[in-house]
């Protein structure tokens, strides 16, 4: 099966040289500890890197994009296109295939406030007239789409949490197992058994040898990180802020400062409307600051449920008000701030959302995101007929660096999330979205040493 053919491939967790040769073993059970509960539910709503890793045990979207660019189907059996610009999607049953329909109708209804329905955008009528067939669903593009597949990964795409379309399976508080039938072939582990707590309950389980995998601690030598996509902005709405806002943010905000001191995790500074891990950052010189004119009040609106998004959205209320605005804070569920983004009902909001690991559709999401939905039909085509994959990620990114301006969009920075294992725990990656494949992750026998982790 797929998960036992990509075993050449996997970054190993281990110093142990005679652990890469050595035999995926079945069975056993693997402690996790992670940050933090999880929001499990909505796949477009649960899309920070944390979020969509541990929703992944539960449900994943039709395929998943690996780091050298290739698709591998997960829920789906084959993504195949019998003409260029149609895909067809195979899945296990005609349940999982009518599941998937109704969820991709349901993103990508003009009701919904989600930034992800961009990444349809490229199927005729927009992804709104998806029809299972019996256990296929037949996909019609409206115009040539070669990054479709890997659109599709996105796990925003995923259908919501059912006992077939994850890799593991609810069995109690805390408890997942695998889930035998599952079309990449079952995982190796018996079970996962998830523990949450804070960044010193993650130290303490680590330092006691309570826990083997550890997920969304703060990054240094023993960890790995995966990409960081899960970007983050300022929006703004140009009906409701001065013209010179873009300015006076520009010219008072330091995004290493920023990143630095007040975001945890791993996190980089972000310049374009694309994070670095998809477009080089040119440094940009910071405009002088306008003139000072009356004292404006304005509401930035956050994300109740995110601490990094509260201590920046702080640090950007004392920064402006040096600029001359008063900022009042409004904290606000994930599902209120899509919504108010969707129809603009906001002065200034903290607006984070996981991009995918490609130019083309990230771009598509960002303009979804920044309201500028009538930029999809211009853009996307032109850079959907270039058949060459670099001359598309390329034409992407200038198009970014041009669109920039007319995007109400400020970016500010992207993160990615971080873990550790201990040595025994061997055949765990990270897919080309940043987030952990524990279904291909195994335990091996190791000698007794003196610390865990990786050394």
């Amino acid at each position: 099966m797929m998960i036992r053919s990509a075993l050449a491939s996997l970054v190993l967790l281990s110093s142990v040289p005679a652990l890469a040769a050595s035999r995926p073993r079945y069975g056993g059970e693997l402690r996790v500890a992670h940050a933090g509960p999880p929001e499990i539910g909505e796949p477009a709503l649960a899309d920070t890197p944390m979020e969509a890793a541990l929703l992944g045990l539960l449900t994943r979207p039709v395929c998943r994009a690996e780091t050298g660019g290739q698709v591998r189907p997960t829920l789906s059996r084959e993504l195949s296109r019998p003409v260029p610009q149609a895909l067809r999607v195979a899945m296990p049953s005609a349940a999982s295939a009518t599941a998937l329909a109704r969820a991709w109708t349901r993103l990508s209804s003009p009701e919904s406030p989600s930034p992800y329905r961009a990444l349809l955008y490229p199927l005729r009528g927009e992804g709104r007239q998806v029809t299972a067939s019996g256990a296929t669903l037949d996909l019609a593009l409206a115009f040539p789409w070669p990054d479709l597949e890997r659109s599709l990964c996105h796990p925003a795409l995923a259908t919501p949490p059912s006992p077939a379309s994850g890799p593991f399976s609810a069995a109690g508080r805390g408890v997942l197992e695998a889930q035998v039938a599952w079309p990449e072939g079952r995982p190796y582990l018996d079970r996962l058994a998830l523990t949450a707590t804070d960044e010193r309950g993650l130290t303490r389980l680590w330092s006691a040898r309570q826990v083997q995998v550890e997920l969304g601690i703060p990054p240094d030598n023993d960890t790995l990180t995966g990409a960081a996509l899960y970007a983050t902005y300022l929006a703004y709405s140009p009906r409701k802020v001065p013209a010179d806002f873009r300015q006076a943010v520009e010219s008072a905000i330091d995004r290493e400062d920023l990143t630095r001191l007040f975001v945890k995790g791993p996190a980089v500074p972000m310049a374009n409307l694309l994070p670095p891990a998809l477009m080089p950052q040119a440094s940009k010189a910071r405009p002088g600051t306008p003139p000072a004119g009356a004292t404006r009040k304005v509401t930035l609106a956050y994300d109740a449920a995110l601490a990094d998004q509260r201590a920046v959205a702080e640090r950007i209320q004392v920064k402006l008000h040096d600029q001359g605005y008063t900022v009042a804070l409004e904290p606000q569920s994930r599902a209120a701030l899509r919504s108010r983004q969707a129809r603009g009902d906001f002065e200034l909001m903290l607006s984070a959302f996981l991009l995918p690991p490609v130019p083309g559709p990230a771009l598509a999401v960002v303009l979804e995101a920044g309201g500028r939905r009538d930029l999809l039909g211009v853009e996307l085509p032109p850079i959907g007929a270039l058949t060459d994959a670099g001359a598309r990620d390329a034409r992407s990114r200038e198009r970014a660096l041009a669109l920039a301006p007319s995007v109400p969009l400020i970016p500010l920075y992207a993160q990615g999330l971080a873990l550790r294992a201990a040595p025994e725990v061997t055949g765990l990656m990270l897919d080309a979205q940043g987030l952990p494949v524990l279904e291909g992750a195994w335990l091996a026998p190791v000698e007794a040493s003196g610390g865990g982790g990786r050394q």
